[in-house]
Order: structure tokens, then C-alpha cells, then sequence
């Protein structure tokens, strides 16, 4: 496996005590033990099935059993293609604990997709939700090696997990030993440019992350806490519940894979949800429905979110609705979400002389970042540059893929590709993607500072700007904008209640009205898709007419 830092086979600390190996615990031996000191709570619901965390446990070394009988060894992948359930959730862990890798899918992703993901990650077993028959077919066709597939459900292409569990329950299964640079996860990046890259998890290092999380965004988290899912398992997710393993707190899952902010604000409710892992789309969907005031939410604590900044209105309105709950943090899946975070206290409804609009928050507990410029070297403070970072929750590297290593890692520095600024206090700003940043008529344009004002009006919901072609500035701004029901607002209207407020140069030069934006299976609005679906509707072959300077 070529990644980016070789695990060392061997190190001598000073004061001459050698030692071959840096071994530590297995990430599945978080389940054992809630297991052993909380056997009859119960550790997951799903609908009207609960399960405790003896439960769960043995469930897993059941499968672990079937596993390890199948040939499945400590290193092979193990591709998952699922939405969320029990099985795929305890198929994390049965994975972890034989010493395998996990490869979870977007369980939305095309059959072709998943194909891929199946040949670049070097699968030999498939674990697959019997709803998904055709990506069995392609996974197979595609990567040859997977000799065993495992439906969840009756499915024709293999057994049934729960029948195989059933047959084996009762039997043990010792957990694999590991060493702090074993492969545990391999973490599928979205692929926002060119095809996805397989960022490598490890035991160690995620050890380290689910201490981070526990320390940073949710301090205080007890077995008499509970979480609810509202995104995939197999990406952000997946980090969130393994953290709430790690100290006995209940999983609740959503009876389907569609979202219903309703049945999410009962199970809160019924459950006395404590925290839950959101992005910012879906917090704001969950605070605009009506069903927010209909239900309980008081035993709420900590509502996560990340994957992008949230606009200032929406977090005002989601304080406003919730109290001081939120917590933001930034980080990419190559860091585990391990790089700001920006606690409760430091979320404030009302703008103020000592409110930091648009910070993502200070350094995570162990973590550096640093502002660079295109040669490495640290910016001073409020000047942009390329947000980077190191620490012991950056991965080992990208599987298989030299290349990417070495255009990711920089003097021992992880470069995220996020453009930002730290302020003289260490607070972090996101100013957007390098490659979401368009040049016009020769200055630099930054759509999310453009996009944060465009959410001040009233009339507009959402709001996606990105650059595109022209003939006389080289590029100039699009808005995509998506209108609050019942209101009404015309491309000149918005331009006027700009002006003044972004320099001239930085107004979109033409507006769409869309009743939906794009967004990916985990809630994201990527420019990517924004860019696909203009060009799909032939909005972006032909170049705007110039606006009067």
C-alpha cells in the first residue's frame, strides 16, 4: 500500500529502550468495552428495533466469525455499500476487528461509481444492502478480486447478514492486533475535482481523533447521552457515532434514508436526544420547519456541524431556535474533522462589537494550522493564503496514489485547499475554495463573501455564486439564488441592494432563480453540481452581457 508516511518498523526513543512496534488499541475494542460496563443499556435504535450493547457486541463477533472463516484476513478491504442500518453500522466494527479495512460507499452513487470505488481500493469481500443488486454485478465485474459478498436482506447475489450472524452467535472472536499505522477506514473524498481519492484512516490516528472529538466538541458526553443520525454513516457521520461508542452513548437512527425533519425533531423528543452531527443545510432545514415548535428539544447540548461555513443569517436563526447549542468545526476527511472548532460560547444570535462574524473557530486540542502562501511560508495575520495544517489527526495518506501525496503534503504540512485568513487572536477564516476563486478584470473574487451579503435580503433562501467565462473581464460572477416562499425578487432588484455593499467588481453579473439548489447525498451544495446543472441548462456556453462599471 503506497501512502504518503511509511509506518516505521522500528524506533529507538532516547535513554536506549527499543521497541519493535508501536501497537495500540483496536478501534472495535471501543465497542467491548461499553459492552462489558454497560451490557444492558441499549447502544442503538432503529424504528421500533433496540438492541443493547452486549447485543451489538456479540452481534459483532458473530460476524467477525463469518468473516475471518470466509478468508477475509487482517488488511484485505471490505467495501460496504449501504444505507444507514444496524448491519452496516455493526459492520464497521466487525471489519475493525479482525484487523480488515473499511470501505464504505455514498450508498447514492451509481453502480459504475461504486465500481470504481471497488477496483481503487483493492476489494476482495463486498458487504451490500439488498436494494443495490446492480452494484453487485458492476463491484464484481469491475474488481474481480471480491470473492465474498454479504447481502443485508434477502438478496439473490449472496447470504444474508442476519442469518449468518444467527448462526454464529455465541462465538468469540480475539481482536486483531494492531500498530498505530494499521489501516482501519479507507475515506472516499468527494471528488470535487477529478475522481474520487481513498484518504487512508488508521487505528492510531483515529485513537487520537476520538479523543479530540470527545475534548473539543462535545465535553462531557456520558453514557446518559444520545445521538441522532441525519447523514450517511459511511463519511462524517460514521466519525460522530464512533465517538459515541468510545463512552457508551445511545445511536438513533432515522426510520428511512429520506430526510423528515419532523420525525427527527419526535425522535428528539422521544429519546432526549443530546447531540447530533449535521451540515449546515440540513440544520437549516431542521430549524425553518414548522415542526421544530411542535416538539421538545430542550435535553438538546451539542448540534454539530461541518463540512462548510454556515451563513451568518442561518446560524442567527438556527440561535434563535435552539439556544446556544452549536458547535462548528472545520476539517477535511484527510484530517478527520480535527483542524477549528467554535463551541456554544462562542456563538452568538445578535451581531455585536465582540462577535467574530464568520470564523470557524480557534485550533483543535494537538493540532497546528498555518496560513501559507504559494511557497510555503506562514502569511501574516488577515492575509490570505492556503490553510494548512499537521498534527495527530492528519492521515497517513491517499492509497495508492503518489501523486496526490505529493501535491497534498508540503514540508510535513497537510494543504487543505481551503483559502483563509487567521486573525492576531488565532481564529481561522474561510474565504472558499482555491478552486472556488474566479479572477475578474484581474482582482481576486471570493464568491462566499459575496454570498454572505446576498443572505441578507430577505427574499433569498440559498444562494450559490461561482465564476464563469467572459469574453471582455475573463471571468465574472454568476448567483444562483433560491427564493423564501412566496417571496419575489428580480436580478436588478438584487444587483441594486448589492451595490454598496461588495465593490463593483465582485457583483454578479447575471442572477438565476431556481426553486432548488443541487446538493450531494450528504446535504452539501457543491459548486461542482451548481456548475454542471448551468451548463446543462445552457447558462454558462454563452457569455454574459457586461454590466456598466
Amino acid at each position: 500500500m503506497s501512502v504518503a508516511k511509511p509506518s516505521p518498523a522500528s524506533a529507538a526513543p532516547k535513554g536506549g529502550v527499543a521497541r519493535s512496534s508501536r501497537r495500540v488499541m483496536n478501534l472495535s475494542h471501543f465497542l467491548r468495552q461499553a459492552a462489558r460496563r454497560l451490557p444492558e443499556h441499549i447502544a442503538f435504535v432503529e424504528g421500533a428495533r433496540t438492541l443493547t450493547w452486549a447485543q451489538m457486541d456479540a452481534r459483532v463477533d458473530a460476524m467477525a466469525a463469518e468473516l475471518v472463516a470466509r478468508g477475509i484476513a487482517k488488511g484485505d478491504r471490505i467495501l460496504v455499500q449501504s444505507k444507514n442500518c444496524l448491519e452496516m453500522f455493526e459492520s464497521m466494527f466487525a471489519t475493525f476487528r479482525i484487523g480488515a479495512v473499511w470501505v464504505p460507499t455514498n450508498f447514492r452513487q451509481t453502480p459504475s461509481e461504486v465500481a470504481y470505488l471497488a477496483s481503487a481500493s483493492g476489494a476482495t469481500a463486498m458487504i451490500c444492502h439488498r436494494d443495490f443488486p446492480e452494484h453487485v454485478v458492476a463491484a464484481r465485474a469491475e474488481a474481480p478480486a471480491i470473492s465474498t459478498v454479504i447481502a443485508i436482506g434477502a438478496a439473490d447475489f449472496g447470504p444474508d447478514y442476519d442469518a449468518l450472524v444467527a448462526a454464529r452467535l455465541g462465538e468469540k472472536v480475539r481482536v486483531a492486533d494492531v500498530e498505530h499505522d494499521d489501516p482501519c477506514w479507507f475515506f472516499f473524498t468527494s471528488g470535487t475535482t477529478g475522481r474520487p481519492k481513498a484518504a487512508v484512516l488508521t487505528h492510531g490516528q483515529m485513537a487520537f481523533v476520538i479523543t479530540n472529538h470527545l475534548c473539543d466538541l462535545m465535553p462531557g458526553t456520558t453514557e446518559a447521552d444520545a445521538a441522532l443520525v441525519v447523514a450517511p454513516l459511511s463519511h462524517g457521520a460514521g466519525v460522530h457515532q464512533l465517538v459515541q461508542v468510545a463512552r457508551g452513548v445511545k445511536t438513533v437512527l432515522l426510520p428511512s434514508e429520506r430526510f423528515d425533519a419532523a420525525e427527527a425533531w419526535q425522535l428528539i423528543e422521544t429519546w432526549r436526544v443530546t447531540n447530533m452531527f449535521t451540515v449546515p443545510t440540513i440544520t437549516k432545514l431542521l430549524t425553518e420547519h414548522p415542526s421544530v415548535d411542535q416538539f421538545d428539544h430542550s435535553s438538546l447540548r451539542y448540534v454539530i456541524y461541518a463540512g462548510a461555513p454556515m451563513y451568518r443569517e442561518d446560524q442567527k436563526f438556527a440561535l434563535k431556535k435552539l439556544g446556544k447549542v452549536l458547535v462548528q468545526y472545520f476539517g477535511l476527511g484527510e484530517v478527520t474533522g480535527n483542524i477549528t472548532v467554535l463551541p456554544p460560547r462562542l456563538h452568538e444570535a445578535e451581531d455585536g462589537p465582540n462577535v467574530r462574524i464568520g470564523t470557524c473557530g480557534f485550533e483543535r486540542t494537538g493540532i497546528e494550522v498555518q496560513i501559507q502562501n504559494d511557497a510555503g511560508e506562514e502569511v501574516q495575520p488577515f492575509e490570505t493564503g492556503e490553510i494548512c495544517v499537521c498534527g495527530p489527526a492528519v492521515f497517513a495518506g491517499y492509497y495508492d496514489n503518489p501523486e496526490a501525496n505529493a501535491k497534498s503534503f508540503r514540508d510535513g504540512w497537510f494543504r487543505t485547499g481551503d483559502l483563509g485568513h487567521m486573525d492576531n487572536e488565532g481564529f481561522v477564516y474561510i474565504t472558499g475554495r482555491a478552486s472556488d476563486m474566479y479572477i475578474s478584470g484581474g482582482s481576486n473574487v471570493y464568491p462566499r463573501e459575496v454570498e454572505e451579503k446576498v443572505l441578507t435580503h430577505p427574499a433569498v433562501a440559498e444562494v450559490a455564486i461561482l465564476g464563469v467565462p467572459d469574453a471582455m473581464w475573463g471571468e465574472v460572477g454568476v448567483a444562483v439564488c433560491v427564493l423564501r416562499e412566496g417571496a419575489s425578487l428580480t436580478e436588478e432588484e438584487l444587483v441594486a441592494f448589492l451595490d454598496g455593499k461588495v465593490a463593483r467588481y465582485k457583483l454578479p453579473r447575471r442572477v438565476h432563480f431556481w426553486e432548488a439548489l443541487p446538493r450531494s447525498a450528504y446535504g452539501k451544495i457543491t459548486k461542482k453540481m451548481v456548475r454542471e446543472a448551468l451548463s446543462e441548462r445552457g447558462l454558462i456556453d454563452t457569455p454574459p452581457p457586461a454590466r456598466s462599471a
